[in-house]
């Protein structure tokens, strides 16, 4: 059966009507109709079950164990004094700023990697953070420099990286530039921009007393200790912004992964949703790392892994940020509980990722010489 297309409207949306895909059913609400496909319904609602599963057992499990009817009492204000402090006040935060932080990483991840049209573009080789890296480093040793106390205590490290982040972002956005943003562009100034933040970070911690150097590598590997409401309500408001802006960007995103020129003659505004796309992802990143530090490789993992999961031509959002969630909140899980010493989770994410790094970039050089 031949595949007809209308032209586009006067508004730029286009319309097209296609075969339909096993898989997928037509839902029409009105004069609105989509296409709902299961499987990456199915993918998506099951990532959701695997991250509230998961932090289930988290609540219980630790150095002071308690059992799941405890925990169900404790969240509806029935438990024991040690037991409300230990989950409400211990464990609860550490959660929900792991889910919210993978949450973030991946959607930002799969906003990249559909925007370039490379599985290789993440926010960890765009270098945005690496740059959140510099502002915390930069953070940790001028405040000792200059006599400050508590160097790690109130928002002075996160607003930093946060503030850092943002930075390298702007940088990313104006450098690669040049009437439209261009995919491979993009990953050369990401690049070039990743190998600056690095060696400036390095040369903040050469400048740094042992104390300062200590603490700058315990936040620039990734941790989710000690995290409490403080940095969970924050990071919640910023994905409450960013998040629906995110989603509401999927539409053009579908149609410009097949190429500017395409998108174009499909009635996309495309100047403005490249830009509105790489503020989204660099917001969503920039809050991720000053919560959480760099945990590393979560962005580029999670959106190849839902886009295999879901069989879809580009990383799904919402599936890519639960993978995320689900991935962050499981390896801190492991940490706290399988392993022999803890670790900061950004230690075991890089364990995953970087492998998978490696395999990626084999891969791409087996089809470029067939």
């Amino acid at each position: 059966m031949t595949q007809l297309a209308r032209p586009a409207t006067r508004s730029g949306t286009a319309t097209a009507e296609r075969v339909r895909q096993p898989g997928e059913t037509v839902v029409r609400i009105g004069p609105a109709s989509g296409r709902v496909r299961w499987r990456h319904v199915a993918v998506t609602v099951g990532a959701a079950v695997v991250v509230v599963l998961l932090g289930a057992v988290s609540l219980g499990r630790g150095d002071f164990p308690i059992g799941l009817p405890d925990v169900l009492r404790t969240l509806v204000g029935l438990g024991e004094d040690t037991q409300q402090f230990i989950v409400l006040e211990l464990r609860a935060p550490r959660i929900v700023v792991g889910a919210l932080v993978g949450l973030a990483l991946g959607v930002a991840g799969a906003l990249f990697q559909t925007f370039a049209r490379n599985p290789l573009a993440s926010p960890d080789v765009l270098g945005i953070t690496q740059g959140a890296s510099v502002g915390a480093v930069a953070a940790i040793v001028l405040s000792g420099a200059t006599g400050g106390s508590g160097v790690l205590d109130g928002v002075g490290v996160p607003l930093a990286a946060l503030l850092g982040a943002l930075v390298t972002g702007l940088l990313l956005l104006v450098l690669t530039w040049r009437r439209g943003i261009d995919g491979y562009r993009l990953v050369l100034v990401g690049i070039a921009l990743w190998a600056m933040a690095a060696a400036l970070t390095d040369w903040l911690l050469t400048r740094a007393e042992i104390y300062q150097a200590a603490s700058a590598y315990v936040w620039i590997t990734g941790s989710l200790n000690a995290r409490s409401w403080d940095e969970a309500v924050p990071l919640l408001v910023f994905l409450a912004v960013l998040l629906p802006a995110a989603l509401a960007t999927s539409r053009a995103l579908g149609v410009i992964q097949f190429g500017d020129d395409t998108a174009r003659g499909l009635g996309v505004r495309l100047i403005p949703t490249q830009a509105a796309v790489v503020l989204v992802a660099v917001g969503l990143t920039a809050a991720a790392v000053a919560a959480a530090g760099p945990i590393a490789y979560v962005a580029l993992v999670v959106p190849q892994v839902a886009v295999r999961l879901t069989g879809g031509p580009r990383p799904p959002l919402l599936a890519s940020g639960l993978l995320g969630a689900a991935l962050v909140v499981g390896a801190d899980l492991l940490t706290r509980t399988v392993l022999p010493q803890a670790l900061p989770v950004g230690v075991l994410t890089a364990a995953v990722g970087a492998p998978y790094l490696l395999w990626l970039l084999v891969r791409g050089r087996r089809r470029s010489t067939l």
